[in-house]
């Protein structure tokens, strides 16, 4: 056997054949594994959970509740707070020029 301790594919009974065959079995699923997060990671898209969204450009008699009554239905408030939130505006002051983003159902 040389020095090493270890046998040669030759000297091994078909019970450790097996085992040897066996300890291969983790690289193969962890191969397995990388190649379907590789294939996952090229497939991967952005969702459009967020809902789409749309620029407006305020106008001089512009205010976050006639903008979002004019882009939203129902509760005015939930278009404001939408607005809001979605372009991280601190008070309901708008400048005209200001581009905002509107998000839309």
């Amino acid at each position: 056997m040389g020095g090493s301790g270890r046998a040669s594919w030759h000297s091994l009974d078909s019970e450790h054949v097996f085992e040897l065959e066996y300890e291969h079995m983790f690289a193969r699923i962890l191969l397995v594994t990388a190649a379907a997060g590789v294939a996952v990671a090229v497939v991967a898209h952005r969702s459009d959970g967020a809902g789409h969204e749309a620029m407006y450009v305020v106008k001089p008699a512009d205010t976050l509740w006639s903008i979002a009554s004019s882009h939203y239905h129902g509760d005015v408030r939930k278009g404001i707070w939408r607005i809001q939130e979605r372009n991280h505006l601190a008070t309901s002051t708008l400048t005209p020029g200001q581009a905002i983003v509107v998000p839309v159902d």
